[in-house]
């Protein structure tokens, strides 16, 4: 069931998006409420499942992986519990969403050369078909949405 969000809650959802660590008392300056105001909204976010939790973006580059690729999937068979609970295990897995179409998973993954993404593409090819593409850049960081998609 969606829970209906105001504005001010959109704001803080936008604001934590942008810096989770930011203090209760700069979120309300941001947010133009008190901090106590503030602390109640976030805790009730965080309460109806609105904000999930909080993470760290990691600069690739700046820990020596300098490949990024999508794998898109075409799943044979249809017991896919051993490759979600593969997918779980290999730290190279940074997301995989299943998908209606030809394809059934697209997959985004880390590699610190070409070899090593070819041995990772040639792995997951035990589960179907692939295709793989190299990313040239991260045009849009992943993100959550910061206002109502029915308003725009």
């Amino acid at each position: 069931m969606a829970v209906d969000l105001d504005d001010t809650d959109w704001a803080i959802v936008s604001q934590l998006q942008q810096d989770g660590r930011q203090s209760f008392t700069e979120l309300a300056r941001r947010v133009h409420l008190s901090p106590s105001a503030t602390t109640e909204r976030v805790k009730r976010l965080e309460s109806l499942g609105v904000i999930a939790g909080y993470s760290a973006r990691i600069d690739l580059g700046a820990v020596g992986i300098s490949l990024m690729a999508v794998v898109r999937l075409k799943y044979v068979g249809s017991r896919h519990d051993p490759f979600v609970e593969y997918l779980e295990q290999g730290p190279q897995f940074l997301e995989c969403l299943r998908i209606t179409g030809e394809d059934c998973y697209v997959i985004t993954l880390a590699a610190v050369s070409m070899q090593q993404l070819q041995r990772f593409v040639d792995d997951l090819a035990r589960f179907g078909d692939t295709t793989t593409s190299v990313v040239y850049s991260h045009t849009l960081a992943h993100r959550g949405p910061t206002q109502p998609l029915t308003d725009l």
